[in-house]
């Protein structure tokens, strides 16, 4: 039962079925999106929604299944702990007022996908490797945004009150410009004036109108600058790095899971298990080696190593050397 657990976890061809299942879920969970297809096929919907459910348990089992003895290495892979959630999530006692609860933990079956095949895994890992790195990047952007932001809020806050009037309108004004969302145009009320660009609809906001033909082209231009060509492509970087890192995890995962199907242990007490088997075995053969040795010297009338004999004439010969 276990072996063949174990072969039906490991075959191309249940995972292809799996992921077909998911891909199957998801458009389950679309149609769901439209009131009146909802409404004419709940039934049905709903059996084929529990049959999709039970086949992700049974999945779930035959994996646990694969393991056991030790049951709790099917926990020991972050995804499988993933898939655990979802599934387990089905399960718990949703009242009527938290059906969108339900249908949202319903569509995270379609994060499954991820699990199914390999490259997302990959991707997924490369983007958790990056996440520290990008934590350093990410405040030394938050640094460049908040030193702009009180400078553009001093400067353009009388001038241009609609995107700089306080820190946090600047913060997000700023937001859109390293987007190279209409960055321009905040740079052109800056150069031109409230009065003359920008304000046709607001012109009640215009009050303190203050040109600065030289101060905003410098101003957006370095900003445009340091924020999206220079940190942004330090996240790019980064996301690239963690990309190495997590092929070069998956190329080793790959030379581990190729040893396992050779017979070598997958499993760190697999190893010291076999470790033990090999030193025991190494033992008996001494022992055997050392008999042989005995018997051998016994016919040849030679003393047996460690007896009282082989230690006399070992002495024996040692004394006469030493007269020598």
């Amino acid at each position: 039962m276990i072996k063949l657990c174990k072969r039906i976890a490991e075959s191309a061809w249940f995972q292809n079925f799996i992921t077909a299942v998911i891909l199957f879920a998801g458009a389950l969970v679309g149609l769901e999106t439209y009131p009146a297809v909802h409404a004419r096929y709940e039934p049905i919907l709903h059996v084929l929604d529990q049959i999709v459910l039970w086949i992700f348990v049974g999945e779930i089992v035959i994996k646990m299944i694969a393991e056991i003895p030790k049951v709790w290495r099917y926990f020991y892979d972050g995804w499988n702990v993933f898939d655990f959630l979802i599934v387990a999530g089905a399960f718990l006692p949703f009242a009527a007022q938290y059906a969108t609860v339900l249908r949202l933990l319903r569509l995270l079956r379609v994060l499954k996908l991820v699990r199914a095949l390999p490259k997302l895994q990959m991707l997924v890992g490369a983007l958790l490797k990056s996440i520290p790195s990008m934590a350093y990047v990410s405040l030394l952007l938050l640094m460049l945004f908040y030193v702009y932001a009180v400078a553009a809020t001093f400067m353009w806050g009388g001038n241009d009150p609609v995107h700089f009037g306080n820190l946090q309108i600047s913060f997000l004004s700023l937001f859109r410009a390293v987007t190279l969302e209409d960055w321009t145009d905040l740079m052109y009320i800056q150069m031109y004036g409230c009065e003359n660009y920008g304000y046709g609809d607001m012109m009640s906001q215009c009050v303190a109108s203050d040109p600065s033909p030289v101060g905003g082209a410098v101003f957006f231009v370095s900003f445009v600058l340091f924020g999206t060509m220079i940190f942004l492509n330090l996240f790019i970087g980064v996301i690239l790095n963690g990309m190495d890192e997590a092929q070069r995890e998956a190329a080793e995962e790959e030379q581990l899971a190729k040893a396992a199907k050779e017979g070598e242990p997958r499993h760190l007490d697999d190893e010291l298990l076999s470790l033990t088997q090999q030193l025991d075995l190494l033992k008996e053969q001494i022992g055997r080696i050392q008999r042989a040795a005995a018997d051998h010297d016994a016919v040849r009338g030679l003393p047996i190593p460690g007896t009282v004999q082989a230690k006399a004439r070992t002495k024996g010969k040692a004394e006469p050397e030493a007269a020598e």
